[in-house]
């Protein structure tokens, strides 16, 4: 048996080979454009693929029922967006402790710390980059110079880290970073109310 978002599908397990040939068989179905999966249950038990493929050895002979469940792409970007604003507290509070660490002289905590907040606010850039130019028209000036201002300090942070000044890099942090991370707070929040104001008039 087959099912997908609460529907019983017409197809047979029987038909295919392995997971992973039913689980391509149901996204090709035009039901499931701009849809994403979020869910697979493989004889009532949750699935998700340990190793890469590992749904392609699993006969089908041992599965009595998959169930596939799924959501609009939009709504899971609205949920995303609500996100953003968790994150920017996230990496202001990230940088208060790094910030802390060098002061402390504990260079090797806080570099570790430090190479984790840098890569957490690059992701955090792309997606809200990526949500605003998929769903509202891209960025508009405000936003741009933010993200200017932020890519700046960034730069110089690198500088800063190259010549091990590590004082003067948790001044950055304290000073400069942690402001912006606050404004990047507002600016997540503000994403968010316009990303359910445009997905509500869509539908």
């Amino acid at each position: 048996m087959i099912i997908v978002d609460g529907c019983k599908s017409d197809r047979e397990i029987s038909s295919f080979a392995n997971l992973e040939e039913v689980l391509a068989n149901v996204m090709q179905d035009e039901k499931m454009d701009d849809r994403v999966v979020t869910d697979v249950f493989v004889n009532n038990e949750s699935f998700s693929e340990i190793y890469p493929h590992q749904a392609e050895d699993m006969s089908c002979d041992n599965i009595s029922s998959v169930e596939v469940r799924s959501v609009p792409i939009a709504e899971l970007a609205v949920d995303m967006s609500a996100e953003m604003g968790k994150v920017a507290r996230m990496m202001g509070s990230g940088a208060r402790n790094v910030a802390r660490l060098f002061r402390e002289a504990s260079d090797t905590d806080a570099l570790e710390l430090l190479q984790d907040l840098l890569d957490v606010t690059r992701d955090f850039m792309g997606m809200l980059t990526a949500l605003r130019d998929r769903y509202l028209g891209g960025a508009d000036e405000e936003f741009t110079r933010k993200a200017e201002k932020l890519a700046d300090l960034l730069s110089e942070m690198s500088d800063v880290l190259e010549n091990e000044d590590w004082i003067l890099l948790a001044d950055l942090l304290e000073y400069e970073f942690l402001p912006m991370c606050e404004e990047w707070q507002e600016v997540s929040e503000h994403l968010h109310a316009q990303m359910v104001k445009h997905v509500h008039v869509a539908q």
